[in-house]
C-alpha cells in the first residue's frame, strides 16, 4: 500500500538557504577527470589545492602514540588545551600576537571556522565584502548564513589586491565583514605590508566593519616576499579581527581536517555555540597531531617551498611562452591564475568555439587530457587555475600539452 500525501506528491525541495548553491566546480571537473582517467584517459589532475608532499613522519608518530595511549575520545569543544596552547606559542612565534586560550577556537578544517563565524554573526541581509578572484566557499558560506556576499573585482593590473577606494566604495551600513586571504587562492597574490596599511586605515574610519583574514598559505611564499598579518600591524584592529589558519597546507594534513583562529572572546565563545550542535570536537588524534605539527620541527616548510617556487616558475615560463596566455608571477601559495582572453573567440579543431575560460578548461580536459579550473569558478572570467602542486614531471608533461592544444586553435577565418 502506497501513502498518498502532500509530502509523496511534491518530492523533495530544497531549503532557500542552498537554492543558489552548488557542488564546488572544482570537484566537478575533478570527478569528470577522476572518470576519464578510470576509462583510460592519460589524465593530468591540476584541479584539487593539496601538497603532494606526506605528512611529516612526526605528526604521524604523535598520532599513533595518542592511539596508544588511548587518546580517542571526546575532547573539549573547540580544541584541547594542549592545541590550544600550541596555537597560542605559534602566534607569539611566528607573528607576534598574543591571544589567551579562550580567544582561540579549534574546528574541523578552517573551513568550518568560516562557517562557524558567519553563522555567529550574520543576520538577514547582512553583507560581506569578498575581493575576487576568490575561494568561492567565502561567498557560499555567508550565502547559507542568509548574508549577502558583495564580490568586489581586483584586477591582474592590480596584482588582483582590493585597493583602498574600492573598499571604501563597498562599505554600507550593513557591512559585517571584509574577507581577506593572503596569499590567495586562486591567484597566488600576496599582502605587503605596504599593501595592507591603506586598506586597514579604510577599516579604522569604519569600526563596525569586522575583518576575517585567512592565512592558510601563510609558510607558502617566495622570493623576497614577507608574510605578515594585518593584526601584527596595527593592534587596533585586534578586535574585531578573526585571524585564521590551519595545518592542511603548509603541513600536508589535508585529510585531517584541523583548523583554527584567533579572535575576542565574544566571538569565539558564539562560535564555539554554532560549533556545538553540528559537530561538536574536532577528532581527538587529529588534535594530537596538530600539537606536533605546530611545536615539531619546521625545517622542511623552508625545503617545501623551495619545490614549489621552482614549479612555479616552471608553469609560469611554460604557460608565457602560450601565445594568447599571460600569466603573472604569483607570490605565494601554489596556484597560478592566468588569462586566457586571447584564446577566446578561438575555434576548436572540432569547430566549437571557445566563448568563455569555462569552454577552454573543457576543451583542454577533452583535448589535452589536462584538468585546470576556469576562472569562473572564482568570481573572475577569462582566467584559469592551475594548482601545481605536483611533481615537475606532471607539470612539464602538462604544459606541453597545454601548448599543443592551444597551437591547435584557429579563427573563424581560417576554417573558411
Amino acid at each position: 500500500m502506497t501513502l498518498n500525501t502532500d509530502l509523496d506528491k511534491a518530492g523533495f525541495v530544497p531549503a532557500l538557504r542552498i537554492s543558489a548553491i552548488g557542488v564546488s566546480q572544482i570537484l566537478k571537473i575533478g570527478a569528470r577527470a577522476q572518470a576519464m582517467k578510470r576509462d583510460g584517459a592519460p589524465m593530468i589532475i591540476l584541479g584539487a589545492g593539496e601538497p603532494d608532499f606526506d605528512t611529516p613522519d612526526t605528526v604521524k608518530q604523535a598520532d599513533w602514540k595518542a592511539i596508544q595511549h588511548g587518546d580517542t575520545k571526546y575532547t573539549a569543544l573547540d580544541g584541547t588545551p594542549e592545541l590550544k596552547q600550541a596555537i597560542r606559542e605559534k602566534f607569539r612565534r611566528e607573528n607576534g600576537l598574543d591571544y589567551a586560550a579562550d580567544e582561540i577556537t579549534v574546528a574541523v578544517g578552517a573551513k568550518q571556522i568560516l562557517f562557524n563565524a558567519m553563522m555567529a554573526t550574520l543576520n538577514v541581509g547582512d553583507e560581506v565584502i569578498i575581493p575576487t578572484p576568490a575561494w568561492m566557499s567565502y561567498s557560499d558560506i555567508v550565502t547559507i548564513a542568509e548574508g549577502k556576499p558583495v564580490c568586489v573585482p581586483c584586477s591582474a593590473q592590480a596584482g588582483f589586491k582590493l585597493t583602498a577606494n574600492q573598499l571604501e566604495a563597498a562599505i554600507t551600513p550593513r557591512t559585517k565583514w571584509l574577507i581577506l586571504n593572503s596569499p590567495s587562492n586562486p591567484s597566488g597574490a600576496a599582502y605587503s605590508a605596504t599593501d595592507y596599511q591603506p586598506l586597514i586605515e579604510v577599516l579604522l574610519r569604519h569600526p563596525h566593519v569586522r575583518l576575517l583574514v585567512d592565512d592558510m598559505y601563510e609558510h607558502v611564499v617566495y622570493d623576497d616576499f614577507r608574510f605578515v598579518t594585518p593584526v601584527a600591524l596595527e593592534p587596533r584592529l585586534k578586535g574585531r579581527t578573526l585571524t585564521v589558519n590551519g595545518v592542511s597546507k603548509a603541513y600536508a594534513m589535508t585529510g585531517w581536517r584541523i583548523g583554527y583562529a584567533a579572535g575576542s572572546r565574544e566571538l569565539i565563545k558564539a562560535m564555539a555555540v554554532v560549533q556545538s550542535p553540528s559537530t561538536s570536537c574536532p577528532s581527538s588524534v587529529s588534535q594530537a597531531a596538530a600539537v606536533e605539527a605546530l611545536s615539531g620541527p619546521q625545517h622542511f616548510l623552508k625545503e617545501r617551498t623551495e619545490s614549489f617556487r621552482r614549479r612555479r616558475d616552471l608553469v609560469v615560463a611554460g604557460l608565457n611562452a602560450i601565445d594568447g596566455i599571460d600569466c603573472r608571477v604569483p607570490e605565494g601559495a601554489f596556484y597560478t591564475f592566468a588569462d586566457c582572453a586571447g584564446l577566446v573567440g578561438k575555434t576548436t579543431p572540432a569547430g566549437k568555439p571557445i566563448e568563455t575560460d569555462t569552454d577552454f578548461c573543457d576543451y583542454l580536459l577533452q583535448v589535452a587530457h589536462v584538468a585546470v579550473v576556469p576562472g569562473a569558478a572564482f568570481g573572475l572570467s577569462q582566467f584559469f587555475r592551475i594548482s601545481y602542486a605536483t611533481s615537475e614531471i606532471e607539470l612539464t608533461e602538462a604544459i606541453l600539452r597545454i601548448a599543443a592544444a592551444c597551437s591547435r586553435l584557429g579563427s573563424d577565418s581560417d576554417r573558411c
